[in-house]
């Protein structure tokens, strides 16, 4: 009986053996002749690299630009390809190429800015539900569950599931999901507290209306926070209208001198 040895094929199989042009470049000075050598290199792996540009199409951006991105990441791995090591220049290459463009992705792609730290327990907590996906069924795998599948603190699980929702941002003219009205992130912001302003002027006020007479700060007290007619006031103090009405004159302007005053 005749057996038939199957051959695994290598997805770089077409690699060309640069063995003796990095051997030449490693041994040549600076000057056109060794960019000249450096570039045939990086010509001849060149279908390499956009082999791994495509591994990661669809992914939100052009492909044209990953292979730009793959080539860069290509030229660095010439650049630092040492054969006196004795591996192969694949093994270098591929690892180096995959790394540029993964760091595209981390520094170019995220609408927010999210520390590198926080992007890498995102992806550990993005493969852990994957792959607990498959084993919990009906149910979405739990915090803890995350955590000990992807070796990681509840914590930080909790912290790379947050990331999850930072890739891209809703913009705020974006329609709110389940209202079909037109209302929109914008119309659910606040806006500013005119109150704010009242506590500054209060504050500024406050000194110079501790040293105000008693009865003038029970006169201002019933105008503006018990919010009493002059008149009102009057009664109740047994004093003119007129002179109830002299009396705020008089303290509004000190008050507002005094405030000034001081901040100048």
């Amino acid at each position: 009986m005749r057996t038939t040895a199957v051959r695994r094929t290598h997805p770089h199989d077409d690699a060309p053996d640069t063995t003796d042009a990095f051997r030449r470049l490693c041994a040549m000075p600076e000057g056109e002749e060794r960019d000249a050598v450096r570039r045939e290199i990086v010509n001849a792996w060149l279908p390499m690299a956009d082999r791994l540009a495509g591994r990661f199409r669809n992914r939100g951006e052009a492909i044209e630009d990953l292979r730009q991105v793959a080539a860069l990441g290509l030229v660095k791995a010439v650049d630092r390809y040492d054969p006196a090591r004795g591996s192969a220049f694949e093994s270098f290459a591929v690892p180096t190429i995959t790394g540029e463009i993964k760091r595209h992705f981390r520094d170019h792609m995220w609408t927010l800015h999210v520390p590198r730290r926080v992007q890498d327990l995102r992806n550990r907590v993005r493969a852990a539900s994957q792959d607990l996906s498959t084993t919990v069924s009906g149910r979405a795998p739990t915090v803890a569950e995350i955590a000990e599948h992807a070796g990681m603190s509840e914590e930080e699980a909790r912290t790379g599931m947050e990331a999850l929702e930072s890739f891209t941002a809703l913009s705020l003219d974006a329609q709110l999901p389940g209202t079909g009205d037109g209302y929109s992130l914008s119309d659910a912001l606040g806006g500013p507290d005119g109150a704010l302003d009242i506590i500054v002027d209060r504050e500024a006020v406050k000194p110079a209306l501790d040293r105000l007479p008693e009865r003038e700060k029970k006169i201002l007290y019933m105008r503006f926070f018990r919010d009493m007619t002059q008149s009102r006031i009057a009664e109740d103090l047994g004093l003119s209208q007129m002179h109830v009405s002299r009396l705020i004159s008089r303290c509004c302007t000190r008050l507002r001198d005094e405030a000034l005053r001081d901040a100048a």
